[in-house]
């Protein structure tokens, strides 16, 4: 019943979003919306914007699932701008709110997941120290990031399978050679 109430809580939020700024929306808005008394919001949230780093780590980490390995990872962060645009009203209005934060972290969570597993994937038989490869991780997890916030910050225009298929030929095998730079 809990993931329910969560469920129907993220459905009024997105609903009212389509309609007014995140930092217009009050709990008693939401509550209203979705038919429940604030009890059982704060039972379940402690403000609007832990409903929103729900949303997106529950709801959008989905999204990604098992898309983490350096043959799969074009999908992977193709699914991210899906969810981005099947959302549309729901990102823009964190992105160009507050709680942007919340859409950052977000990123830089599922990102650095699908690019920790690429890194560890491609790293196999190497004798790579554990911080090299975050290292690398993170290096790929801020440029990624960067593009898709452009993106978002631009109105989500240009089509997300041509930024990733230029993604790929921008860094194709550019993760292994700096694996086999760092290895000793």
């Amino acid at each position: 019943m809990s993931q329910i109430t969560k469920r129907a809580l993220a459905a009024s939020l997105k609903k009212l979003l389509a309609e007014k700024a995140l930092d217009k929306i009050t709990v008693t808005d939401l509550v209203e919306d979705c038919g429940v008394n604030r009890q059982t919001f704060y039972y379940h949230f402690r403000d609007i914007y832990d409903l929103v780093e729900w949303i997106y780590t529950s709801e959008a980490s989905a999204a990604l699932g098992e898309k983490k390995t350096y043959d799969t990872w074009q999908q992977g962060f193709l699914e991210i701008f899906r969810y981005a645009q099947e959302n549309r009203a729901f990102v823009l209005r964190t992105y160009h709110s507050l709680s942007r934060e919340h859409l950052e972290r977000y990123l830089f969570s599922e990102t650095y997941a699908l690019l920790e597993n690429v890194v560890e994937e491609q790293s196999a038989g190497r004798s790579i120290r554990s911080s090299d490869k975050a290292f690398i991780a993170n290096f790929y997890k801020y440029g990624f990031v960067g593009l898709m916030l452009d993106w978002i910050g631009a109105g989500m225009k240009e089509d997300p399978r041509a930024l990733v298929e230029r993604l790929e030929l921008v860094i194709h095998g550019s993760i292994s050679a700096a694996l086999d730079r760092l290895a000793h």
